[in-house]
């Protein structure tokens, strides 16, 4: 915006723990005690029993040695055909790979080489491999392999797998690979094959179904494999479940084993069985209907605790001391009499995984702009970026190729985390300025401060305009968001004029001098707090709002059950003015006050022209504001209740496809 302003008295500085302290005495505002005392939705999941049992870090062995991180600080895409797969799965580059659907691979029960740094995962639980394995070749480094289904690559009358080697994974001589809430069934082999002195490994979550072997370990003389095995299920398989061979260390806990294959076989039908000179120790496992459930070789060490064995012949060993895992790393038990439930619910590929990818800042990538830089152009699945606690100096572009992303600090509170520059508009405009753009539809903010900290008293430029955000996609949210500037400061916009964007804003805090809410996007501000700065003036100190909105548009800005606090002097504040971008007609503001409170800064006339526009000819109203800078008057438009009852936060939001982010909240 381009517009004369009187010079602002110098800056005396804001610190965020002010801001905090400023927020912290809002308290909730304009809500009702009963209001107040509901619970954050982002409180509530977080408290929710039905929230995941795993993380999308690997625990165990995997862990250790550096962990494993497979994919992450790559690119992120999706592969739905066999030539993509393998196309990125063979790249000398880190890739995490997102497979949608079923992918049949040809000729059946071909491999899809691995190479290093990788991460495979299912979206949902749509992906699955048909007809082929994927291989990690000797000397493959930090791959996870996630939510996949690797099925039928079973040959008919080849039970023991003797004329194919179609495994679901097969590794040799691979190092931290973390192989999780994955589902094995009818291959030509072995499911899983995890051979040659592969280390740190951990296989996690998985089902291993309709087969005769499950899981190998070993096939060497060497003592080097550590490997986890937790909360798997192994039903309708007859061997390996798993075979570990000439192990350092294999931790296997809480892990189901059930309707075993009963063919009859007195030796080859079993459960687990400590090989070599393998070192084992079994922690609350279930057993239901096995055969031989544990056994150990007279070399091999083999320590069993708590398990649950029910309906069960046969070898039941335990010699030797074996190892601590607690002394590699921390880990917690289920009760054993809990597996048969917990592992059937959870283990397997799982709707919730590779749907919401997570990228961690720092970590994963260095900066904001890196791990934005790394979804996919078309990115048609939740990608999370996580940011750590921290200030962040620079500039992030989320470009509108690259909708459906979430920013979220990880922090305590919002102003934890900090993104932050200080360029004015005269280096730019409103483009130029913005410490953050979005503009791609369906991004969520939470948790996060956005700051333009251009200084005006500092410098002499025509053009002191400096936005912290600017949005121009659809569906835009900020929860728990702080925005810090002085002219300018949040601009909620659209591509063109005739095209209707939406953002929603709660439980937030915005400051600014002046028009510091402005655009033509469709806003909703609902339990925030607004700071209308002072610029030291004793008779105009600025504009909390300047709307643009397209005739055409029946809602523009939206500022319901919120609060407005000033530093100003009484009666220096305007509610707002409507801008017409270049003397555009069809740009005809619409605001609306709903139930929220004023503060004696607000002028007793508070709408004010802008650059030959009368207030008049624009669309502002208030609707029950109350507080020391409310009143009725003629120059104070009013709405009754029945406008009212179409002016809702509902109603704003709504569009043609129904949107509610709100939803769940009181008051709608």
């Amino acid at each position: 915006m381009t517009h004369l302003r009187s010079k602002r008295l110098p800056h005396k500085g804001r610190t965020l723990a002010a801001v905090t302290a400023l927020i912290a005495s809002f308290v909730v505002g304009a809500l009702t005690p009963a209001e107040a005392a509901q619970p954050q939705e982002a409180a509530d999941t977080a408290g929710s029993a039905a929230a995941p049992r795993w993380t999308d870090r690997p625990h165990g062995f995997a862990s250790l040695d550096g962990g494993t991180t497979g994919g992450a600080g790559g690119k992120v895409v999706t592969v739905t055909d066999q030539a993509a797969l393998a196309r990125y799965a063979a790249a000398e580059e880190p890739y995490v790979i997102r497979v949608a659907g079923a992918i049949d691979v040809a000729p059946f029960g071909s491999d899809i080489v691995v190479t290093s740094n990788k991460t495979i995962i299912g979206v949902g639980d749509t992906g699955e491999i048909v007809h082929g394995e994927l291989h990690l070749g000797p000397g493959t480094s930090n791959v996870v392999i996630r939510n996949l289904t690797i099925r039928d690559s079973y040959v008919e009358g080849d039970w023991d797998g003797k004329t194919t080697d179609f495994d679901a994974i097969q590794m040799d001589s691979a190092d931290h690979v973390w192989i999780d809430h994955n589902r094995f069934e009818h291959m030509g082999d072995g499911l899983l094959d995890i051979r040659k002195d592969s280390r740190y490994i951990t296989v996690s979550h998985n089902q291993f179904k309709n087969h005769n072997k499950a899981l190998g370990i070993g096939w060497t003389t060497n003592l080097l494999t550590e490997i986890t095995i937790d909360h798997n299920w192994f039903t309708g398989t007859k061997q390996r479940n798993p075979s570990a061979d000439n192990c350092a260390y294999a931790h296997l806990y809480n892990n189901y084993l059930s309707a075993q294959v009963a063919d009859g076989d007195p030796v080859w039908t079993y459960g687990n069985w400590a090989r070599g000179r393998t070192r084992m120790v079994i922690e609350n496992s279930y057993y239901d209907g096995v055969q031989h459930p544990y056994q150990a070789d007279a070399t091999a060490e083999l320590v069993q605790r708590g398990s649950v064995l029910k309906n069960v012949t046969g070898r039941q060993e335990e010699w030797g001391t074996a190892f601590d895992p607690r002394d590699f790393y921390a880990y917690r038990l289920d009760p054993a009499a809990a597996v048969p439930a917990l592992v059937t619910r959870f283990s397997g590929p799982q709707k919730s995984l590779g749907a919401n990818t997570v990228l961690n800042v720092p970590g994963d990538y260095a900066t904001v702009q890196a791990a934005v830089d790394a979804v996919p152009a078309g990115n048609d699945g939740t990608v999370t970026i996580r940011i750590a606690p921290g200030t962040y100096r620079a500039k992030v572009l989320i470009p509108a190729n690259k909708p459906n992303l979430v920013l979220q600090g990880t922090g305590q509170d919002r102003s934890d985390t900090v993104i932050v520059h200080d360029t004015p508009a005269a280096n730019g405009g409103s483009n130029g300025s913005a410490t953050v753009r979005i503009l791609a539809s369906d991004v969520t903010a939470r948790n996060l401060t956005f700051s333009n900290d251009f200084d005006e008293a500092a410098h002499e430029v025509n053009g002191e305009q400096a936005l912290a955000m600017k949005t121009t996609g659809d569906r835009i949210v900020f929860e728990d968001t702080a925005f810090l500037g002085n002219q300018d400061t949040l601009m909620t916009d659209s591509p063109k004029l005739d095209v209707i964007s939406r953002v929603y804003i709660r439980d937030s805090y915005i400051e600014g001098d002046v028009d510091f809410i402005y655009g033509r996007a469709t806003t909703v501000i609902e339990r925030s707090l607004i700071k209308a700065l002072s610029r030291g003036s004793d008779s105009n100190n600025g504009y909390i709002t300047a709307a643009s909105t397209w005739k055409d548009n029946p809602y523009g800005f939206l500022i319901t059950r919120s609060k407005v606090v000033s530093d100003a002097p009484a009666g220096t504040y305007h509610l707002g003015r409507p801008w017409h971008p270049g003397g555009e007609p069809n740009a005809v503001a619409q605001v609306l006050f709903r139930e929220t409170e004023l503060p004696a800064a607000i002028k007793s006339s508070p709408w004010t022209d802008m650059s030959g526009f009368s207030w008049k000819d624009a669309r502002f109203a208030e609707y029950r504001t109350y507080g020391p800078g409310s009143g009725v008057t003629a120059d104070r438009p009013q709405l009754d209740d029945a406008a009212a009852s179409t002016h809702t936060v509902a109603k704003y939001l709504a569009g043609t496809d129904g949107w509610a982010p709100h939803r769940g909240r009181a008051g709608h």
